[in-house]
């Protein structure tokens, strides 16, 4: 089943399935940039912008036991370093992966009682601050998918940080290579899955050339490469290419609406507009 976004979560489904973070040296703290460099980011300027959490914000939540900080990277990114706390979890912790990439299903989000036993062994529950970051110039934005998901199972308390590992590290803010240990809980109650966040294989396939299918991998991917494990090149039919990376400034943080709506546009896409993200 391919893993699309429909547009009405414009920043859950696009920005947050595109902002990974990026990585430095081994157990160092990168000089702080300038002080004008370090004025917090504004979220107010996304309409859609409950699920964003700041640098700033999280380093004062950092030992809360009222947070649960999980790191998206590959278990070697994360053994490198990572934010004092965070839980590596990997790629595809809520993912349904039985059989192989291509076999029907493979990828998708877990049944609703497997994501509970997930997420309660984590300690995770519905009071909780829940924060999400990966590697942005390392990729897979594997945190945006992780805050789609629970946000697809009602979880509103959800968050991914801003910038990621590579904003967090430019700002001077501590790393390490201590593992964190999860500590479980019981009881997270979650939601029926909102059908309303997610575009299904047969729903894309009905909705060929009447809405807009936006493919943000890489071209060579867009035009057939599998280096990146897909069991199938190419692309679906009538989609354009817009890399994910290109809704991004060069540390990781988001573009302005306006440099976002203006890219859009050079693709004939409206902010009203219906459209799929995969």
């Amino acid at each position: 089943m391919w893993k699309s976004f429909k547009h009405k979560r414009l920043l859950v489904g696009l920005i947050a399935l595109v902002l990974v973070l990026g990585v430095g040296g081994c157990g160092k703290q990168p000089a702080p940039v300038d002080q004008q460099a370090q004025k917090e980011f504004d979220i107010t300027v996304y309409q859609n912008n409950d699920f964003l959490i700041t640098p700033q914000k999280l380093k004062g939540m950092l030992g809360s036991d009222s947070l649960v900080l999980l790191d998206c990277n590959k278990p070697d990114i994360y053994a490198k370093e990572h934010i004092p706390g965070a839980i590596g979890i990997g790629l595809q912790a809520f993912c349904d992966n039985v059989g192989k990439p291509g076999d029907p299903g493979w990828g998708t989000i877990k049944k609703k009682e497997d994501l509970q036993k997930a997420l309660e062994s984590l300690g995770i529950d519905n009071k909780k601050t829940i924060v999400f970051y990966s590697d942005v110039f390392k990729g897979p934005g594997a945190d945006g998918r992780a805050v789609w998901q629970l946000k697809l199972a009602g979880m509103d308390n959800v968050k991914m940080l801003v910038g990621g590992l590579s904003y967090w590290k430019e700002l001077g803010y501590e790393v390490t290579q201590e593992v964190a240990t999860p500590k479980p809980v019981a009881g997270v109650v979650l939601k029926d899955y909102d059908q309303s966040y997610i575009a299904t294989k047969d729903y894309v396939f009905n909705n060929l050339d009447k809405q807009v299918l936006v493919d943000v991998r890489t071209e060579g991917e867009f035009k057939g490469s599998q280096n990146a494990g897909e069991p199938r090149g190419g692309h679906i039919k009538g989609a354009v290419n817009l890399l994910w990376l290109d809704l991004l400034n060069k540390d990781g943080t988001i573009k302005k609406p306006d440099e976002i709506k203006t890219l859009m546009a050079s693709y004939n896409i409206k902010p009203a507009d219906d459209f799929v993200v995969y």
